[in-house]
């Protein structure tokens, strides 16, 4: 005979009791494993996630409109105010 509701629902907590223990016990085993390893090697924060997530280099501003004071760097889709014009009459005195 197939179980009752009931006593699915019973066994379901009691694995739910289970499962929370298993994992509590099983996360104390990694943070201590983890704590041996950082200690052992030195570690920092920054060896284990990385640094700033700063991958794009940003550039230097190349042209400006002088209407609105908007800038461009030169790279990527060209904006309205510049798009078809003569870019010379747009460019940012570079200071050397």
């Amino acid at each position: 005979m197939a179980k009752s509701y009931k006593e699915l629902m019973e066994e379901r907590n009691a694995l739910d009791v289970q499962i929370a223990q298993a994992r509590k016990e099983e996360i104390s085993a990694a943070v201590t494993q983890a704590r041996s390893i950082i200690s052992q090697f030195e570690l920092t924060a920054t060896d284990i996630f990385g640094g700033p997530r700063s991958s794009k280099i940003k550039a230097a501003p190349k042209y400006r409109d002088p209407q609105t004071g908007k800038v461009w760097t030169g790279r990527g889709r060209e904006p309205s105010w510049i798009a078809g014009k003569d870019r010379a009459q747009f460019a940012i005195a570079q200071v050397s």
